[in-house]
């Protein structure tokens, strides 16, 4: 059916589909109900457009002829002849208008069928939901005699298993009470070996060296890390074991919770007769399907929540024998690694006892061979000046002796004899100025091996304060076993 005031042109551009030989979906004619409601006053209005009418309101004026063909005269235009009434336009043919009817009669058939259909559907399908609604009433009553029995032995089952669990529950506790302080007990421990390292990087030059009682150290806090991690592990493990025995226990409270209420409902409801008193019509209620399970998902879930139970019992006392093991095991390896890590210094404290004695004594001889070089020094020294004073001596000879006046000069053996003097006091105070460069530089290298010493002193001095006195110090005491084992 077509509605009043929409274009049938479009109707006509494309053919209609042949009507469907199946009923159209619920849905399809749910949607019948939102159509626009049939008004009388559609008949006066048009059956175009608005914007078509009113295009074809106004009243064209035609120009001149002669404006449009300015090239020709007025006698030669040809005059326009209408061959319609003045006023009268053809929309559609006649062939469309029977077109339009026989597309609205199939239309109209259509929707005839799929309505008698719907009708066919609705009523099968109310006779379906009455005879499932009754079948499940009576299963359910059939069913009701059966629970009542089997509750009675599963409640009985649930308070045994429960008494169990809490059992395990409070012993679990307790091991979780014991890593937390074992967990805590290590603490002090990692914090020494961290200290000793902090302190031992304090070490000055050559001593800031990578020896054994570092690598032990290293390795203490290795050790003590990883004790922690499996400790933190464990305890973790430990806790999310106490999760699940709560969840289990609160399991079975809520199934023994449910089992007793459940027995006073289906007690009540199997002694319920279609003669009793306070039954009544609830509307829809048959509709509403609240039940989520059957007689045997039931009694598998009830045993499935013991067996979940036993299980995790299980477990909770597997986990506090290995707890137990590992809080013995992390005891005695962070033991011997501590006893390691103390006879490294002790070895260490003794090596650098005896370089520090050695360093002394050289460090004495050194000193002592830096006086006797100072005074040999002093010595060449005075030899050089004296035979400055020589060389002073000869060459004033020689210039005195050139003031010879004439044949006085003479080549005799005393002026050879000064020359011969003057050459060997040069090359002896070569010599002895070589010697003296000699002296000073070995004097130097004394001097400098001395700092060294001296220096070499100070570093000893300080790896001892920090190994012996700092390290050792903090060292000396440790937690016992008893408390990292979490006994106290």
């Amino acid at each position: 059916m077509e509605l009043y005031g929409y274009p049938l042109k479009a109707k006509f551009n494309q053919p209609r589909p042949p009507p469907p030989k199946v009923l159209p979906a619920t849905s399809t004619v749910a949607g019948y109900k939102n159509r626009i409601p049939y008004h009388p006053e559609s008949f006066s209005m048009p059956w175009m457009p608005n914007s078509y009418y009113k295009a074809a309101a106004l009243n064209p004026t035609l120009s001149p002829l002669t404006e449009s063909f300015p090239g020709l005269p007025p006698t030669k235009i040809v005059p326009f002849i209408s061959e319609r009434p003045n006023g009268v336009f053809t929309r559609h043919t006649l062939d469309d208008w029977h077109r339009s009817n026989l597309t609205n009669y199939k239309e109209s058939e259509t929707t005839r069928h799929n309505a008698e259909r719907l009708r066919a559907d609705l009523t099968r399908t109310i006779k379906d939901v009455y005879q499932q609604a009754k079948r499940t009433q009576g299963e359910s009553t059939k069913n009701l005699g059966e629970r009542v029995n089997d509750i009675e032995y599963w409640k009985s089952e649930l308070c045994f298993e429960l008494d169990a669990m809490i059992r395990e529950t409070n012993s679990l506790m307790d091991m979780q009470k014991r890593l937390e302080r074992a967990l805590a007990d290590t603490e002090g421990p990692f914090q020494v070996a961290h200290k000793c390292l902090l302190n031992r990087e304090k070490r000055m030059g050559i001593d800031l060296v990578n020896d054994d009682v570092e690598k032990q150290l290293v390795t203490e806090i290795k050790i003590i890390r990883s004790c922690r991690e499996r400790l933190q592990q464990c305890l973790d493990t430990v806790n999310s074991q106490l999760m699940c025995n709560k969840e289990a226990r609160q399991e079975l409270e809520k199934d023994l919770a449910d089992k007793q209420m459940g027995h006073h409902i289906d007690s009540k409801c199997y002694q319920l007769k279609n003669t009793s008193r306070g039954i009544h019509f609830f509307k829809g209620v048959e509709r509403m399907d609240a039940t989520v399970s059957v007689p045997e998902t039931w009694a598998r879930f009830t045993d499935n929540n013991i067996f979940r139970s036993q299980s995790a019992r299980a477990a909770s006392a597997k986990l506090r024998a290995s707890t137990e093991s590992l809080l013995m095991g992390t005891a005695d390896e962070m033991w011997r690694q501590f006893s390691k890590v103390n006879d490294a210094f002790t070895s260490r404290i003794t090596e650098t006892a005896n370089a520090k004695s050695k360093i002394q004594t050289h460090l004495a001889k050194t000193r002592q061979e830096i006086f006797q070089l100072e005074t040999k020094i002093q010595v060449i020294q005075k030899t050089i000046r004296d035979k400055e004073v020589q060389l002073k001596v000869a060459q004033t000879r020689l210039d005195e002796r050139t003031r010879r006046p004439n044949v006085e000069l003479c080549r005799d053996a005393a002026q050879l004899r000064l020359v011969q003097e003057v050459n060997e006091i040069n090359e002896t105070l070569r010599n002895l100025h070589q010697c003296l460069r000699a002296s000073e530089d070995m004097l130097q290298m004394l001097v400098r091996s001395k700092g060294v010493l001296e220096h070499d002193l100070v570093v000893k001095n300080n790896s001892l304060f920090i190994d012996q006195e700092r390290c050792m110090g903090m060292r000396k005491s440790y937690p016992s076993t008893v408390q990292i084992l979490g006994y106290v």
